[in-house]
């Protein structure tokens, strides 16, 4: 079953309870620590980007990438200056325009307050980077363009693949995602699992998507979000969150893969049980990363209280 996650205390009173779980799997697909439910199965959701990315990656082929425009692939980004124009590069490279993007127009993820709004766009959209990937893939190994996110596309067919070799097993279930994409789901040991298996038991592709993700954690997501705090604050740690409370983790050099679920798809204690699922794994120092571990709860303009994440794994 589920398991308190987080707490949200208001004035010394304990307000809300988000449940959900915590995996801990290694490379052989082990589970080796959790809190929670090991077999819940959930939509990967932006947790699958770097998988797609690396799919992706292996059909573009030789094509030399810039390091952000790799990490933009696996991108959930606040559609910032930077991450428009890294997606606009590979769609330069593919010999498209913004138009060829079949996401849903979107506004920014964390609009600047010192620009003025500009209309929605599919090249805001937070997956941007993931459709403009897959397009140049197709472009590359001559594959339609138009029915690029359809599951029974070329391409989406190879990153299940890859999604199964990864995870230990195939998909339980294929829906559509909130950019259009295809959705996978797995149990969260599979999750934990793929992530463990990601930085270096999936090939080439997979380990340069890695390595991207490391050198340019601002391109995965930007300005006040957990994934790119994550890997500025440790170079030993590859994060992606993803929507609905779901997030995974890689901890390099150990072999040990990490996933959360949140039962209620609370970002705020999704955030919050990653830090601490990292830190209890001695993975990284929390205290650079309090605004998400512990977020300020606020009276009148003024902190009252702190969202806790306190589980521990067994």
């Amino acid at each position: 079953m589920p398991v308190p996650l987080a707490r949200v205390v208001r004035s010394g009173l304990e307000e809300s309870i988000h449940l959900g779980s915590v995996v801990v799997a290694d490379a052989a697909g082990r589970v080796v620590a959790v809190a929670g439910d090991p077999g819940r199965v959930t939509y990967l959701r932006s947790v699958w980007k770097p998988l797609q990315a690396a799919a992706s990656l292996a059909r573009i082929g030789d094509l030399p990438l810039s390091e952000r425009e790799v990490a933009v692939m696996a991108a959930s980004h606040n559609a910032e200056p930077i991450h428009l124009e890294a997606v606009r590069g590979l769609l330069e490279r593919a010999g498209l325009d913004e138009s060829a993007l079949r996401c849903p127009p979107d506004r920014p993820i964390d609009p600047d307050p010192d620009r003025p709004p500009e209309p929605p766009a599919p090249l805001m959209h937070n997956c941007s980077g993931k459709h403009a990937g897959m397009l140049l893939a197709c472009v590359r190994a001559g594959l339609d363009l138009g029915s690029y996110l359809d599951p029974a596309h070329p391409l989406q067919g190879e990153i299940l693949e890859l999604t199964g070799a990864a995870a230990g097993a195939p998909a339980a279930a294929v829906g559509v995602d909130g950019c259009g994409a295809p959705a996978a789901a797995l149990p969260l040991s599979g999750i934990a699992t793929a992530f463990a298996r990601l930085p270096e038991g999936l090939g080439p592709s997979a380990a340069r998507v890695v390595e991207a993700m490391r050198a340019e954690p601002y391109l995965v997501a930007g300005r006040g979000r957990v994934c790119t705090a994550l890997m500025e604050a440790s170079g030993a740690v590859i994060a992606k969150v993803g929507a609905e409370g779901t997030a995974g983790a890689a901890v390099l050099g150990r072999g040990m893969g990490v996933a959360v679920k949140v039962e209620d798809g609370a970002g705020r204690a999704r955030d919050a049980a990653l830090v601490r699922a990292l830190a209890l794994l001695d993975a990284i120092d929390p205290e650079p990363l309090a605004s998400f571990a512990a977020p300020t709860v606020l009276g009148g303009a003024r902190p009252v209280g702190e969202l806790r994440a306190d589980f521990s794994l067994a």
